[in-house]
């Protein structure tokens, strides 16, 4: 029996890997068949967006890239676990549209922002396991869809209005039924269960199999790696005894215990932090305790 090769997961990747000019490969290979044509990436974006909190710097990439036609978008790329995840997708794509339109430019040099999200948590209810949203404006008695005129063919970039507003990409990979139909389905795969098969045929997966062996990381990196998937356990626990019980249960008592149970494992996690040698800041970006709270745990 072959054994399985265990891969970094793509959030992780995101952290640690995929900013990496040697490794855009694998990030121009997911979004080329996300997205149905060649994607190449100029560049990372840092942002304000990117630098609100340690927490949500890690959990999204902003990337600037040229498509098929030659096209420049920027596209950001986010994981993360919350009950208001829609308002978050649309903050960020409105807040990267404003920091990256230069000072005085009109607002046709707005450039297309494509927001892809992979979800590890349940968003809403449906049973597909990606979605897309554009905006279209639909006419109320004529039920017609307004069109762009031929002078704004022109002007933007664009074949129709729905070209010009942020699209959404939802990724829920717990719906996946790990039936590779199409090289897409083969990164969905690989989104949910760290795995490549050798028969995998889409761009971007073989470069990640060769890249993103947890086999070949260092020591410290394998350790921090390590922290990280304990805590990503422990955040859906949370979510789960939070969010899904307590609107089942509605009880607000029951959030506040959860609050605290989370609060002591936290310091329990730090405290091994300490006794494993760990920094008190790199305990602080792992667990959000603050340096004062970790400085008194006993």
């Amino acid at each position: 029996m072959t054994l399985k090769r265990k891969l970094i997961s793509f959030d992780w990747a995101i952290k640690k890997v995929l900013r990496s000019k040697a490794n855009f490969g694998i990030l121009e290979g997911f979004l080329s068949e996300l997205l149905f044509t060649d994607i190449t990436i100029l560049e990372v974006l840092e942002s304000e967006a990117n630098k609100e909190t340690s927490e949500e710097k890690y959990n999204r990439v902003d990337i600037k890239v040229r498509d098929a036609k030659g096209k420049i978008l920027i596209i950001e790329v986010q994981y993360s676990r919350e009950m208001d995840y829609f308002q978050r997708i649309l903050y960020g794509a409105c807040k990267v549209i404003t920091e990256h339109l230069p000072e005085g430019a009109a607002y046709a040099d707005v450039t297309k922002i494509i927001s892809v999200n992979i979800l590890y948590h349940e968003l809403g209810t449906g049973d597909d396991y990606i979605y897309h949203g554009t905006t279209h404006f639909i006419g109320l008695h004529k039920h017609t869809e307004l069109a762009l005129s031929k002078a704004q063919q022109k002007l933007y970039p664009a074949e129709q209005i729905a070209d010009l507003y942020p699209e959404y990409y939802l990724i829920n990979v717990k719906n996946f039924d790990d039936i590779a139909k199409d090289r897409l389905d083969e990164w969905v795969y690989f989104l949910k269960n760290e795995e490549i098969k050798d028969n995998f045929k889409a761009k971007g997966l073989q470069e990640a199999k060769q890249k993103l062996d947890v086999l070949k990381m260092n020591p410290s990196d394998r350790q921090d790696y390590e922290l990280y998937q304990t805590k990503l356990h422990h955040d859906a626990s949370i979510y789960q005894s939070t969010y899904v019980l307590g609107q089942i249960n509605g009880i607000e008592q029951g959030i506040e215990q959860e609050r605290a149970k989370n609060q002591l494992e936290k310091l329990a996690m730090a405290k091994k932090m300490q006794q494993q040698g760990m920094a008190i800041e790199t305990i602080a970006e792992l667990t959000g305790l603050s340096k004062a709270e970790i400085a008194n745990i006993s």
